[in-house]
């Protein structure tokens, strides 16, 4: 446990922060899996939807600094490629 009192603040607000990443990373996971569901179906409005909430979930989080914003690159890049292979 921390003993000096900016430790303990530290400490929570570190918890704070933790928890708000988590939800964060949740909901950038829990889009992506919804793509590939939808990419799978072949409904092209719906994916075209989907993708367009799964770049927008990626730019926040990589706004926030939950994730690289290297990596939400990558991610669409990805994601864009699924889709072009599946209506190829």
């Amino acid at each position: 446990m921390p003993t000096s009192q900016s430790a303990k603040k530290r400490m929570l607000t570190s918890e704070v922060s933790r928890q708000r990443n988590q939800a964060v990373r949740t909901r950038v996971r829990s889009a992506g899996k919804m793509i590939d569901e939808v990419v799978a179906a072949g409904d092209a409005v719906k994916s075209k939807q989907a993708m367009s909430d799964y770049f927008s979930i990626l730019d926040k989080a990589a706004k926030k600094g939950v994730i690289s914003p290297n990596a939400a690159s990558r991610r669409k890049s990805r994601a864009t490629k699924k889709l072009a292979a599946k209506s190829a």
